[in-house]
């Protein structure tokens, strides 16, 4: 039948050998000195040894207790640790932060990743959504800082950098040709509406050949040469080319990539944050 070892009984073994005594002991566990001396004794009758030499003024481990305190500093380091890695994660500050899909690469992996080096005990929490739902989520008191890709830029807010939109096809060119020219973008994007506009005033006649919220399937269509289009200019897609001005198509002018802020958020990893967005995405501005 096998026994089990009482860690209680084992931390109380090794308090006692690091502090000499059971009143020092007693004192760096919390407990009683009767508490740890019942403890070291009942670990004495378990294993049938003597742990400790008592003596006047001191307690020195015995040779079986060495080989127990061995052991026990193993364990005890092993349970703490269990402890600490399955234990939930807690946070002193939790930022909210959202960001459209299309611009979170390559800034916002190093904004992270220098935040949470500097900043281990706090924690910002990314959401990637489209422009307008980040708005209306962010109105709605969801998120402490959002930023947009805006066309045109609303009032109120603050502009980190502005960027030409351009067109984007397959690279063979073949959707370019087809007419009506058919247009591949999220319902909810932001360059959708943009892109018709630009279209009708050229004269171009276009029809939608998707219908839906998922990026991937928009990119699917326009790697395939089945539509057409538009994104910040440097945000190309797999399988996509921008096009120039060499085509009919004509040019989307400018977006603009936004901050909002709630104003909320305080502290030293508020100010970081707002400081690295500036920084990072102010950087790439045309």
């Amino acid at each position: 039948m096998s026994r089990n070892l009482d860690t209680s009984a084992l931390r109380a073994v090794l308090a006692v050998a690091d502090a000499g005594g059971v009143t020092r002991a007693a004192g760096v566990l919390n407990l009683t000195q009767s508490a740890v001396s019942m403890q070291v004794r009942r670990l004495e009758e378990t294993l049938g040894v003597q742990l400790f030499h008592r003596g006047n003024r001191k307690m020195k481990p015995s040779p079986e207790g060495e080989k127990l305190i061995s052991y026990a500093r193993r364990m005890m380091a092993l349970n703490d640790e269990a402890l600490m890695r399955l234990a939930p994660e807690t946070f002193d500050v939790e930022l909210r932060l959202g960001v459209p899909c299309d611009i979170i690469a390559p800034q916002m992996p190093a904004i992270l990743r220098d935040l949470s080096i500097g900043y281990p005990k706090m924690r910002i929490k990314l959401v990637s959504s489209g422009s307008i739902s980040l708005r209306e989520a962010f109105r709605a008191g969801e998120f402490d800082m959002i930023l947009t890709t805006e066309f045109p830029v609303p009032e109120g807010v603050e502009v980190l950098a502005k960027h030409r939109l351009v067109w984007i096809c397959s690279p063979d060119l073949r959707a370019v040709e087809a007419r009506p020219l058919r247009l591949a973008f999220k319902d909810t994007c932001v360059f959708r509406g943009a892109a018709q506009k630009a279209l009708d005033a050229a004269g171009i006649v276009w029809e939608t050949a998707y219908e839906g919220e998922s990026e991937t399937v928009v990119e699917a269509n326009v790697a395939a040469g089945l539509a057409v289009s538009a994104l910040i200019e440097g945000q190309l897609a797999p399988g996509c080319v921008a096009i120039g001005p060499e085509t009919e198509l004509p040019a989307l002018g400018d977006c603009y990539i936004c901050l909002y802020d709630s104003g909320q958020a305080k502290g030293d990893l508020a100010e970081a944050l707002r400081a690295a967005l500036r920084q990072r995405y102010g950087a790439t501005g045309g």
